[in-house]
């Protein structure tokens, strides 16, 4: 299994979470994401039809949607990767709509994770952020996949790995750089203190509440 460096990940002082339930874009195959809403348009990403570690199918959060002059649908979703916080346009045709209900909100500030259903927040719990050398990125982001770790784990029992990437790493211990909510494991580290290595660490209870809840595709909003 491919390692990610795992925290929560905007380009602002404050991110603005959603206030209801997001419309999600699932992937039936591969899709090219342009600049704008046409099929002349330059490309942006090519998203894979599955994620990379668990196989499960991508799940983009929709921003938007229009119609090009041929009347082909299009949709605006947020994409994963570099750089924080990116958008692109896919065509719909292929693609599944579904809604999710939950969103998560970490306060850098505060250190704190908090979980809404709707508008209703049903739970907020401490975290570890990152250190100052290597800070927790500001971003929109959002799950793109959930990864179960055998008990013992250095990780914990699972991480909500994001769309985000470090700002600091490029790659780390194999992989991207890729920002994650996951848990103390044996790593540990104590709840609202700043010591990681970009990741959003819970304890483990908690993340395995949070895991066995929310879903690929999730929004995820970090201020502070």
């Amino acid at each position: 299994m491919r390692r990610v460096l795992l925290a929560a990940g905007a380009a602002a002082l404050g991110v603005a979470a959603p206030a209801q339930a997001a419309d999600v874009a699932v992937l039936l195959e591969a899709k090219s994401a342009r600049e704008s809403p046409s099929l002349d348009a330059p490309v942006v990403q090519r998203v894979p039809a599955r994620r990379p570690i668990t196989r499960t199918p991508t799940s983009l959060p929709v921003v938007s949607d229009a119609r090009d002059g041929a009347n082909r649908e299009w949709l605006e979703v947020r994409l994963p990767g570099r750089p924080n916080g990116a958008t692109g346009w896919i065509v719909k045709r292929r693609t599944v709509i579904d809604v999710v209900p939950w969103r998560i909100a970490v306060d850098l500030s505060a250190r704190t994770v908090s979980v809404y259903k709707g508008r209703r927040r049903v739970r907020r719990m401490r975290a570890v952020i990152g250190a100052p050398t290597t800070p927790t990125p500001v971003t929109s982001s959002f799950v793109e996949e959930i990864v179960r770790y055998r008990a013992g784990a250095k990780l914990g029992p699972y991480a909500l790995a994001l769309a985000a990437r470090s700002t600091v790493f490029s790659e780390f211990d194999g992989g991207p750089g890729q920002v994650a909510i996951h848990g103390r494991g044996r790593l540990g580290g104590t709840p609202g203190t700043a010591a990681s290595s970009g990741c959003i660490r819970l304890r483990d209870r908690d993340v395995a509440w949070l895991a066995r809840r929310v879903l690929a595709g999730t929004p995820v909003t970090i201020s502070g």
